[in-house]
């Protein structure tokens, strides 16, 4: 019987050619889709889950009460960890890794070979709570010298050339003025590409608490602390106990509420507002799998329609098979084994396109995404291929097997209304989802050219950026790099102006003690950037060489201004801890950091220090100057590569999401308008079929080509009008929700809407004329010689 439909159903693809081909192109194409978005999907939620305790690993937050609103850390004091292991019974293991920024960065060397790394701090059980196997190494507890340090297999490919025989070598870290000899003690393998921990070396993290007074106390946050709890400890009942948890330790910290969070969901669910959990990159996750859903139930859709295009042939072959003795259960098994080989069909199409395509997917989403024929990928792709022939199949399968045979074969089983509606509906269902694609690509694409052209409060155009591997001689080499031709200025600070990192709070402006409850940002410049990067001072001055300025001299932002209520702030002195900092000038509010985030109040802090240099260059001689840029660099830093980036590379970079989600869209949009084309054409197919004998008399009694072509359109239009109709609203809900991603965006106007409501109206009456025109085209003794 199974061999009997496999073969009847190879007749009726050879049978029906057109129908084939189409069925095959939009299965196909969908399940491609579903396929590359599955691989994508699957990625982003295995990130950080190759830990062995993921099920039970988690991290410490705090919430921070301020004034202006509730702030979600992710930082925490480093006497923290010890005091978990001492006082909570239900933590198994505890550790820290120093924060972001206070990750050690710097030039390592050995022998003549110098290379450039980032690393971490980290506790003494780093290794045991997560999993990143140990290679190599000379004992168990090598974190514990602190005069030894961990690197990656990178690290050690990088520097040595090898990993072989590395144990115990010593190497030389400069940074600045600090100059460090380590000794190798352990070699581990390199972070994987779907861990959010991504590190060099490691070092142990008293050195972090012996360079800085503040890093080993109660209020001072430098490092992110991680948990593995009991297998039997509740996970509610330890967090509610574990909210005040910090307070009694210290007095200090009353206004912060410490929690935990899976460490694993912490990638996809890492956003917050004012204290709650907000999504993240999950959001991402569930609109591509949704996605993925739909171009599937439209290409679904497609063999659907295309069923009932050839519905008047099937009825007359199911009114035999019924004469004859078939069942309905035959029948349906016979429609359903036809679609399910359709599907599978398709997969084998299918596949060899995801080969094709996804080393450009690759590139699209900065994956490593490849095949992986695992168990669980095979029985997925089985699954999903199965439900794509199931749902494409069930139309003809449970529909045309119930038509009575002496009704079939008489010519008397008409289509009922509801069936017409069933139909029409599926065609508004494809039609209204490739709208709210175009809409969705329309409004990322408008919010990313607001972002791209939107006057930040500084000049990011031809600016150059690059970090020294050391800070010495700052004054001799910015003199060099500004003698260079081309160069308009150039100026160094810590860190940079897209961040956003770095908050203080602790200021009194008024003398009081609730002063010191605001938070600022506080980035920390040295001379020159303000004006490297055009920045409107709006009164007094900016740091100047020749007062020879330092921490306690400060530039604070318009919104700082505003929130303090300082009418003439500049010259007026403002506490911070122990010592007074002088305000000498107020600048333009300009966005520090994303535009996900609003301006905040902002106060600068000034150094004669920094490793970061911005450097303007006129336009026009960019390449000139970078050329002699890396001369100079390499006069000072001779066994180091100048590498660099334009500020506004790497503005855009921090859209990186966004541009994806961009560019897969308008991918995902025209796959499903075309599928959608191919379904309204299998549509037209049927209704010509169903309609050609009314043609034939229509053309007996005059009628033209024009007017029965109008005639058969006008149902498409009004099918079409109401996709428009109910499409347009949910358009708009879900431009509305995204766009809230941002502080500063675009607002919706009229077009964003028309545009692509009469796009798919023009395309829609192109894909039906084809179909409409040839069939008022037929000689009329053609269509009327079966009566």
């Amino acid at each position: 019987m199974f061999r009997h439909n496999i073969i009847l159903a190879f007749r009726n693809f050879k049978r029906n050619k057109t129908s084939f081909l189409i069925n095959l192109i939009g299965l196909s194409t969908g399940l491609t889709c579903a396929i590359l978005i599955y691989l994508w999907v699957s990625d982003e939620i295995n990130v950080d889950k190759f830990h062995d305790n993921n099920d039970r690993l988690y991290q410490v937050l705090q919430n921070r009460q301020f004034p202006q609103k509730i702030a979600t850390w992710e930082i925490t004091p480093t006497l923290l960890v010890n005091a978990i292991k001492e006082d909570l019974p239900e933590v198994e293991a505890a550790t820290n890794i120093s924060s972001r920024e206070e990750n050690p960065r710097g030039a390592f060397s050995f022998g003549e070979k110098n290379i450039i790394a980032e690393g971490i701090y980290a506790g003494e059980n780093f290794f045991e709570v997560f999993t990143f196997p140990i290679k190599e190494s000379e004992n168990q507890s090598f974190l514990k010298d602190k005069n030894s340090i961990a690197i990656s297999e990178s690290f050690a490919q990088k520097l040595f050339s090898t990993t072989k025989n590395v144990i115990g070598k010593t190497i030389e870290w400069t940074r600045g003025q600090n100059k460090k000899s380590f000794r190798i003690a352990a070699i581990f393998e390199t972070p994987p590409s779907n861990s959010t921990l991504q590190f060099d070396f490691v070092w142990n993290m008293q050195l972090l608490i012996d360079a800085d007074e503040y890093a080993g106390k109660w209020n001072g946050d430098y490092a992110k602390t991680f948990l593995v709890l009991k297998p039997d400890a509740n996970f509610e009942k330890f967090n509610n106990r574990f909210a005040s948890f910090m307070n009694t330790k210290t007095d200090k910290r009353k206004k912060s509420q410490l929690f935990i969070q899976q460490f694993s969901d912490k990638y996809l669910n890492g956003k917050y507002e004012n204290g709650k959990i907000t999504g993240g990159r999950i959001s991402y996750v569930w609109l591509f799998s949704i996605i993925a859903i739909f171009i599937l139930l439209i290409a679904c859709i497609n063999f659907m329609n295309l069923s009932t295009a050839q519905a008047s042939t099937k009825m007359k072959e199911i009114g035999v098979k019924k004469t004859i003795g078939a069942d309905r259960q035959s029948l349906v098994q016979q429609f359903l084994g036809e679609s399910i080989l359709m599907s599978f069909l398709s997969l084998s199409v299918a596949l060899l396109l995801v080969l094709a395509f996804l080393p450009t997917f690759n590139d699209i989403t900065n994956k490593v995404l490849k095949f992986n024929w695992s168990f669980n990928f095979v029985i997925t792709l089985f699954l999903i291929t199965l439900f794509t022939g199931l749902v494409s199949g069930s139309y003809s399968a449970f529909y045309l097997s119930k038509f009575k045979p002496f009704q079939v074969l008489n010519g008397k089983q008409v289509m009922s209304f509801g069936d017409q509606w069933i139909r029409k509906g599926l065609v508004v269902f494809q039609f209204g989802l490739s709208i709210i694609f175009i809409v969705g690509v329309l409004v990322v694409q408008q919010q990313m050219e607001f972002i791209q052209t939107k006057n930040l409060g500084y000049q990011r155009d031809n600016v150059l950026n690059f970090k020294r591997p050391n800070t010495n001689k700052s004054e001799t080499f910015l003199i060099e790099v500004k003698n260079i031709t081309g160069v308009m200025n150039a100026g160094r600070m810590w860190g940079n102006l897209l961040s956003g990192r770095g908050t203080q709070s602790g200021y009194s402006w008024r003398g009081q003690e609730d002063d010191k409850k605001y938070s600022f940002k506080s980035p920390i410049i040295g001379y020159d950037v303000i004006e490297t990067m055009d920045m409107k001072v709006l009164v007094g001055r900016t740091p100047s060489r020749e007062h020879q300025e330092d921490f306690n001299k400060i530039l604070i932002n318009e919104s700082a201004r505003k929130m303090m209520q300082l009418e003439n702030p500049v010259g007026m002195n403002i506490g911070y801890s122990d010592t007074l900092r002088e305000i000498i000038g107020v600048v333009n509010d300009f966005n520090y950091g994303s535009m996900h985030h609003k301006i905040e109040p902002l106060i600068f802090r000034v150094t004669t220090r920094g490793n970061n240099i911005l450097v303007k260059i006129k336009a026009g001689e960019e390449q000139t100057a970078i050329s002699k840029l890396e001369e100079v660099f390499q006069k000072f830093h001779p066994s180091f590569p100048f590498e660099y980036s334009f500020v506004d590379d790497d503005y855009q970079a921090l859209y990186e999401a966004e541009s994806r989600v961009a560019t897969l869209s308008k991918y995902f949009s025209g796959l499903a308008i075309v599928i959608s084309c191919l379904g309204l054409f299998g549509l037209a197919m049927f209704t010509s079929e169903r309609r050609k004998k009314e043609i034939g008399i229509r053309k007996v009694l005059g009628s033209s080509v024009f007017e029965i072509v109008k005639m058969l359109t006008s149902d498409f239009t009004k099918t079409v009008f109401a996709a428009i109709l109910i499409s347009l609203p949910i358009s708009f809900f879900i431009a509305k929700k995204w766009l809230e991603n941002f502080a500063y965006n675009i607002t919706l106007t009229w077009w964003l809407f028309f545009v692509p409501a009469i796009l798919v109206l023009i395309i829609a009456w192109l894909t039906i004329g084809l179909q409409t025109i040839k069939a008022a085209r037929v000689n009329p003794v053609q269509s009327l010689k079966d009566e």
